[in-house]
């Protein structure tokens, strides 16, 4: 975690770099453990095939997580994050090898509102796919 991002040194219209979060298999294992989530489309291969997916697909909700990661990381302070909200827009299909799939997040300052919080946009894809939409954060900002 790095220094908290202080609300003067932000902008409207400030990009936010590009993280890259890998995604295998075993971390679909590991998170329907913790979420409770075994639907076998997120670690089955034969059942997502044979349900007319294209692969394993990662969890929306893993999804999710790491574009709130993503912001976290960014403010520098994991409480920071007071408001966010996503719309599923696309699967994250997880093939069954070393590299499996990668879900870029990336963002942009779209307003700065009172008491020292800011309003980020987020951008998440995986491969061509746009995989969330109307993603959202209000982070409050030291």
């Amino acid at each position: 975690m790095g220094a908290a991002v202080k609300y003067d040194e932000v902008e409207v219209g400030q990009e936010i770099p590009g993280v890259d979060y890998r995604v295998r298999r075993l971390d679909l294992v590991m998170y329907a453990g913790a979420s409770g989530d075994f639907n076998q489309i997120h670690w089955n291969e034969r059942f997502a095939k044979m349900v007319g997916l294209p692969d394993v697909i990662a969890h929306g909700m893993y999804t999710m997580a790491q574009a709130g990661r993503f912001v976290t990381d960014w403010a520098g302070d994991p409480g920071a994050v007071v408001d966010f909200g996503v719309r599923f827009s696309s699967m994250v299909v997880v093939p069954d090898d070393d590299r499996g799939a990668t879900i870029t997040v990336s963002g942009v300052v779209e307003d700065k509102l009172p008491d020292k919080r800011v309003v980020i946009g987020l951008t998440a894809t995986s491969g061509d796919a746009k995989v969330l939409s109307k993603a959202r954060a209000v982070v409050q900002l030291a």
